[in-house]
């Protein structure tokens, strides 16, 4: 490493640390009430939905980049079984630990 490399890595940090400190405080530096629009407000109330789809739907159908081509995997049975009971019951803690409940003995029992 060298002085530049680390005049570089120094103006890095602060820079992302001011781009940080701003957006955090946005909101207090500004001089009137600051009100959300309507549809930015409806669309907010789909966001946690649509990123957990996006972040949980490819763990569950594919494995090392790619689409899995059997049906023995654990976490197809696992997610099949959360989902239901989240839509039976509407409770997060019984959609992971019964969803677990089918996946552990598939995954390490039979080694799906």
């Amino acid at each position: 490493m060298n002085a530049q490399t680390d005049w570089w890595t120094l103006a890095a940090i602060v820079g992302l640390a001011g781009v940080t400190v701003l957006t955090r405080c946005f909101f207090f530096i500004l001089d009137r009430p600051w009100t959300m629009p309507g549809w930015a407000h409806r669309a907010l109330h789909y966001a946690p939905v649509a990123a957990l789809a996006g972040v949980v739907a490819p763990e569950v159908v594919m494995q090392q980049g790619q689409v899995i081509a059997s049906w023995q995997d654990a976490r197809l049975f696992g997610s099949v079984a959360g989902a239901a009971l989240y839509f039976w019951r509407h409770s997060v803690l019984l959609t992971i630990a019964g969803g677990m409940a089918v996946y552990l003995p598939l995954h390490v029992g039979l080694g799906w």
